[in-house]
């Protein structure tokens, strides 16, 4: 049985300890120590990595994985080590604190959400940029607000250091605690005095300052109750670092107050609305236009420069109702490729835009008398498509 460091000692970086075993496993090579401060996945918490240093000087191995397997903790290494030699375990620090802080602050968060609302977590996962907690009924942002500030307050104003304890069976059954399902054997219970009580197996710091900084940064609807995103510590850190740099070339671009770039937003969007309603009706009188310039019977093809999917579906649905026939828009360049939007009143067009698209190497589709999609072919393919279509009678 190997021993757990980790439990004892989580901020315990280097160790000393032996090889008990070593054999070719799916991604590496599985050792086995005699006792190993390198956490194994479980309850949420991703595995630690790091390195195994044989004395002497040999080759140092990584530690990629660390899983729990049959009662045992698998390290799964890039190398071969021979059973019975001693090595010094180096945990990478870095990550192992930044998983302590996020497992810290969603333990802070957890509990103070069971302990305001009676919410029960359901749900944790810890992933590489954001932890999720899955809460079992639904809160509104006034709720997450106050759950935001009251996890940072116990932060920066409890002093009081987290408190590890394995409590008999008879303690056990007086204690309040959080857990996921029924227990049994011993139980690991971690308290965060005035926050949280919960059966963990996972690694935590010593004291919730360390945790630095709560922030909650989404609630969504999840089945019967909210999925929330945080992070903390140093991710936190990182985080608004980046939202603060974001920010910062919104505010100079919109010429506005690093505190009123939202007000500078929705002025620049109430201007495009205006100007998008302007062009449309500019291009509405266009489209007119042309459709009085093609009234009477018979098919049209017409290109017009620098419209939109939805400006040319408008243009090809105005012409079309004044042509008489088959009517054919096209937007676009020969290097870029071309837009279309093809109607005919009360025709079929399915065969026809078939043909279309693949000698013009298109792709596209739509209702029976009215299609949109590309090509990739210039203007003169284009033209000489229709004409031979024309010409041949296979033109709808």
């Amino acid at each position: 049985m190997t021993e757990k460091l980790y439990e004892q000692d989580p901020f315990l970086v280097k160790f000393e300890t032996k090889v008990l075993s070593c054999e070719k496993g799916k991604k590496g090579f599985d050792v086995i120590l005699d006792r190993t401060a390198f956490y194994p996945e479980g309850g949420g918490q991703p595995y630690d990595t790091g390195r195994l240093e044989p004395a002497g000087g040999e080759r140092k191995v990584k530690v990629l994985e660390v899983h729990s397997r049959e009662g045992g903790i698998v390290h799964t290494c890039n190398h071969p080590l021979e059973p019975g030699t001693e090595v010094t375990g180096v945990i990478d620090w870095d990550r192992r604190f930044d998983l302590m802080q996020q497992h810290s602050g969603e333990h802070i968060v957890s509990g103070l959400a069971h302990a305001l609302w009676g919410c029960e977590n359901v749900g944790f996962h810890m992933g590489a940029e954001v932890v999720t907690i899955d809460f079992d009924r639904p809160l509104t942002e006034e709720q997450l607000a106050t759950l935001e500030e009251a996890a940072n307050r116990h932060l920066w104003q409890v002093n009081l250091p987290v408190n590890i304890t394995y409590p008999s069976p008879q303690e056990l059954a007086h204690i309040q605690y959080r857990s996921k399902k029924a227990l049994t054997g011993q139980v690991r219970i971690v308290e965060f005095p005035g926050a949280d009580c919960c059966a963990c197996c996972g690694t935590h710091v010593n004291h919730p300052a360390q945790v630095g900084l709560v922030k909650l940064l989404s609630m969504q609807k999840f089945r019967e109750g909210v999925r929330i995103e945080l992070v903390c510590g140093g991710r936190a850190l990182q985080y608004l670092s980046r939202a603060m740099e974001q920010n910062a070339q919104v505010s100079h671009l919109l010429s506005a107050k690093v505190f009123e770039t939202g007000a500078a937003a929705e002025r620049l969007l109430a201007e495009n609305a205006a100007l998008k309603s302007r062009l449309m009706a500019l291009e509405d009188a266009r489209f007119a236009q042309l459709a009085g310039q093609y009234a009477g019977p018979g098919d049209v093809v017409l290109f017009e420069d620098g419209l939109s999917p939805d400006a040319l579906r408008r243009l090809c649905d105005t012409v079309l109702h004044t042509c008489g026939g088959r009517c054919a828009c096209f937007s676009g360049e020969d290097v870029s490729g071309y837009k279309y939007a093809i109607g005919r009143l009360d025709g079929d067009l399915r065969s026809f835009v078939k043909e279309l698209n693949q000698a013009l190497r298109g792709r596209g589709g739509g209702k029976d008398d009215f299609v949109q999609g590309s090509v990739q072919a210039s203007r003169s393919e284009i033209k000489a498509f229709f004409q031979a279509a024309i010409r041949e009678g296979t033109a709808p």
